[in-house]
């Protein structure tokens, strides 16, 4: 009893030691969290600024180690020297201001080049002369390996390209393998290829009874296995210069049972929403949604577009109810839903504005459209990344409202000077050729230009693995 009286009398007469003891660790703690959260906030800062196309490390399969080096090397043709306009304006509206910052804040907001200055809204292009350079090496040099398939295989449909001109509202998908078939892209020896193309159709497999919508995953799975007991380029980097094409939504969700395919190879798409978990920015690229046009473009007058704006497609989408809710009666904003009684191309002649808005998914045939008939494109679709935003400056040619600014948009539209809206249609004309299809590939058109941004992901790091090392 004795000793017990004499610790709790020690324990007393020392409390403020103890008290000393427990704040001292707690202290250093609290300085580490700190630490950390500095550290993360400094590198996040430093990493937005980072080249989006950076040198493209792949995977390497230990047991089978690469033997050759990069088809090309990482240099500085391969940094873009610009920061890419994103349309990311529904996270900007949802920050911790509860949506309370002005239209001017959410829908025209500045962008800053890598070198920290303001960027030139005027120029279509976020660096032509690097544009034109790095263009005339990729027509040179640029090289794809096709893995082959004969007209005799049972899904020939869909692994061939189509033997007639590809129509429809999913055209792009066909167009671009037809065309790359022929192309002088195409190489038969493997060893110089810098990327491989997978050649199946979404679309053609969505329609083949045997297949269909539901069993797409499965096809995908079966035939990467196939393609990867095969050959050996797959299992070298894992897929990761590999890359497929498609247009249909549907793509979207085929690599489900393949995910190595929708983590490590390039996805050129339609649906390129990087809101989604299957769209990975910074790897994949946007396919634009064309409907095939073959006459020569309109000419084109800007006095005798006398609406302000102009819709029309189906209620398919939260986005299109709250279009249609704010300014179906409106007589200069034109929202139609369900058939017109005029012709399309007439609508979209004589408007001054036509808007592309998000349905289903983020992509529609609505901008190609509106570039042919020289109509700028005002595009009311959160998350897009646009097509060919590594090259095009797309507030150049293009108005971008944020959805939560529907109610708004007589007032961003009015609010353009006729100065500026002239320029902006004057770029129109100049990147329309960019979203137009040919079967013989022509220069700068939408084929040359999905090349491009495939060009702009080709280069590898391949790490040169010793066979020695023990990865287990």
């Amino acid at each position: 009893m004795a000793n017990t009286s004499l610790t709790f009398y020690y324990l007393a007469q020392h409390r403020l030691s103890f008290k000393t003891f427990f704040f001292i660790p707690t202290t250093l703690a609290l300085i580490s969290t700190l630490f950390v959260l500095f550290y993360i906030s400094f590198s996040t800062s430093h990493l937005i600024h980072f080249n989006r196309h950076h040198a493209h490390i792949l995977s390497v399969s230990p047991k089978n180690p690469p033997t050759g080096s990069p088809s090309f090397p990482v240099s500085d043709h391969n940094v873009s020297k610009h920061h890419l306009p994103f349309v990311d304006l529904s996270n900007r509206s949802g920050s911790g201001d509860g949506g309370r910052r002005s239209v001017s804040q959410r829908s025209a907001e500045v962008d800053l080049g890598s070198n920290g200055n303001y960027m030139n809204d005027s120029e279509v292009y976020h660096d032509r002369d690097i544009f034109l350079e790095d263009y005339k090496w990729m027509n040179r040099s640029f090289r794809i390996y096709i893995y082959p398939h004969k007209q005799k295989d049972p899904f020939a449909n869909a692994l061939l390209p189509v033997d007639f001109e590809p129509t429809g509202n999913y055209a792009s998908e066909s167009y671009f393998k037809k065309v790359l078939m022929k192309s002088h892209f195409i190489t038969k020896d493997p060893v110089k290829a810098d990327l491989f193309f997978l050649p199946f159709s979404i679309a053609r497999l969505r329609h083949d009874p045997r297949i269909g919508s539901p069993g797409i995953q499965d096809f995908i799975r079966d035939y990467i296995v196939n393609i990867s007991q095969k050959y050996p380029y797959w299992n070298r980097t894992n897929g990761a210069d590999h890359f497929y094409v498609a247009c249909h939504s549907i793509g979207r969700s085929a690599m489900e049972k393949a995910w190595k395919v929708k983590l490590n190879a390039i996805q050129v798409v339609c649906s390129s929403s990087y809101f989604l978990s299957g769209y990975i920015t910074h790897k994949d690229a946007s396919l634009p949604q064309i409907w095939p046009r073959q006459t020569v473009p309109p000419d084109l007058v800007s006095s005798k577009r006398k609406k302000l704006a102009f819709f029309a497609g189906a209620i398919n989408s939260p986005v299109r109810e709250k279009l249609l809710q704010f300014w179906r009666n409106d007589p200069e904003i034109y929202v139609h839903f369900g058939r017109l009684t005029t012709p399309y191309a007439d609508e979209l002649l004589g408007s001054k504005f036509c808007l592309h808005v998000k349905g289903f998914e983020v992509n529609t045939a609505r901008i190609a459209d509106s570039l042919y008939y020289g109509c700028v494109p005002v595009i009311i679709a959160n998350h897009y990344d646009l097509p060919f935003a590594d090259i095009l400056n797309w507030k150049s040619f293009s108005v971008v409202v944020a959805t939560l600014d529907i109610p708004l948009l007589k007032k961003i539209l009015k609010g353009i000077s006729s100065d500026k809206y002239l320029l902006l249609q004057r770029n129109v004309l100049k990147v329309r050729k960019h979203f137009q299809w040919h079967l013989s590939p022509v220069d700068y058109d939408a084929f040359c230009m999905v090349m491009y941004e495939l060009w702009l992901r080709r280069s590898s790091i391949r790490l040169q693995l010793s066979p020695s090392i023990d990865f287990s």
